[in-house]
């Protein structure tokens, strides 16, 4: 019997979790990050921040490698929660596009109150993509 696929809510949740092994020292801002795939699979990530700003990774990139790692790259729905339910930053975003603008977001505050849920293509809508290096 196949394992029952997560909901919305399972995601949430599993984001929720996660968070709270973010390692967040200098912005004191936890994030955690639930990415469903369409194996049923779901890959799990937290921020891990560095005293070096620009090498800190995301959670939703954690996550959406991690995936990758493991030879997923069809991706249906990613969960995010933060303290205050922010969408994922323009980095994020940008990765994630990579992989189809049809990924359901969902950004949730640490109570599990959605505050949005947008298809990724409505998030950063000219992304960057391989068919941009195509040649003329």
């Amino acid at each position: 019997m196949a394992p029952e696929r997560a909901s919305v809510q399972d995601l949430i949740e599993r984001a929720r979790e996660v968070r709270h092994r973010a390692y967040a020292p200098y912005s004191d801002y936890p994030v955690g990050a639930a990415l469903l795939t369409s194996s049923g699979q779901v890959f799990e990530g937290a921020n891990v921040e560095n005293a070096a700003y620009p090498t800190t990774m995301c959670a939703e990139r954690i996550a959406a490698f991690t995936a990758v790692t493991h030879g997923e790259r069809d991706f249906e729905t990613i969960a995010v929660v933060t303290k205050n339910g922010a969408a994922p930053c323009g980095a994020c975003r940008q990765v994630l596009s990579e992989f189809g603008g049809d990924l359901l977001v969902i950004a949730a505050d640490v109570d599990g109150k959605i505050h949005l849920k947008s298809k990724l293509k409505d998030l950063i809508p000219h992304a960057f993509g391989p068919q941009d290096l195509a040649q003329p």
